[in-house]
């Protein structure tokens, strides 16, 4: 019993440290930017524009190579972390491996923003993309938090008639912050990437004091019907796989197709560390990822 406390008590402690230590940061500092590594700048073209006085950018192989065909990228980190050097080291491959460009945005972060923060500023910049290139030629991703975005933003699009993107690639998506799912129980002990307690607390900042029953905020809960070529990459050693089930199971019912991917045994958002050795199936499974990106 207290260990079990210890588990709650010391995540949720944690979280608060890093909501006034991020709070803090941006009163004295400005909001963090998530900077290109220099890997990147030497592989790629970089691209930093202006959107809603927020930075997006834009990631081109410099071998001359490219395609016409355009990513639009949203990062994960719980709607509270900015992209890392994992991210950068991830989109920097998927550029030179597909010859794709790719639309990267720092989209509004909690605790300083919430989920209607992040639609204010989504929604028009996805409308201005695909009202300037073929809608086939654009592929919708995220990872973890960037993947239940990705989702609430397609499912949003298809509610106001807007053009849905050829295809919609979710990884590891976290599309219920409730985390209420009995089975999430079953893998938190396998799952040592997230923290539940942790992660709730962030969901909670994220909804704001009107969005928990949002499908904007879960997206497991939106509208299917519209829906088109979405593909699913999940780990079944991910605290966030089950709800990707239910949503399986939801879809199903309606006859809406979603393709699911899923690796026995691989953790959270593991394609990301695809040069890691010892991440299980991640370089695997990322040239699976890479082939459904050019298909």
């Amino acid at each position: 019993m207290v260990k079990a406390k210890k588990r709650i008590i010391i995540p949720i402690i944690l979280m608060f440290v890093i909501i006034l230590i991020t709070i803090l940061s941006i009163y004295i500092y400005g909001e963090i930017q998530s900077l290109p590594t220099e890997e990147v700048k030497e592989e790629c073209n970089i691209e930093t524009k202006k959107y809603s006085d927020r930075n997006v950018y834009i990631l081109s192989p410099k071998n001359n190579t490219s395609s016409d065909k355009i990513i639009l990228y949203c990062h994960g980190g719980a709607y509270m972390g900015e992209l890392t050097k994992t991210h950068w080291s991830f989109l920097k491959s998927i550029a030179i491996d597909t010859g794709y460009t790719i639309i990267i945005p720092e989209y509004p972060l909690t605790p300083l923003y919430n989920y209607e923060d992040v639609f204010e500023f989504m929604e028009p910049l996805y409308k201005e993309i695909i009202n300037k290139i073929d809608a086939n030629k654009l592929i919708l991703m995220g990872d973890s938090a960037g993947g239940g975005l990705s989702l609430a933003l397609v499912q949003k699009m298809g509610e106001e008639g807007i053009q849905m993107p050829a295809k919609t690639i979710l990884i590891s998506p976290w599309i219920d912050v409730r985390m209420e799912n009995p089975k999430i129980k079953e893998i938190e002990e396998k799952d040592d990437v997230i923290n539940v307690t942790s992660l709730k607390l962030a969901g909670i900042a994220y909804a704001g004091t009107n969005g928990m029953e949002s499908y904007l905020v879960n997206p497991i809960d939106g509208p299917l019907d519209k829906l088109k070529n979405i593909v699913i990459f999940t780990g079944t050693y991910d605290v966030l796989n089950p709800d990707v089930h239910v949503l399986i199971k939801r879809a199903e019912e309606k006859n809406v197709q979603i393709t699911l991917k899923e690796t026995i045994g691989a953790r959270h958002i593991w394609i990301l560390n695809k040069d890691d050795e010892n991440e299980y199936m991640a370089k695997e499974d990322y040239e699976i990822l890479i082939q459904e990106i050019k298909n």
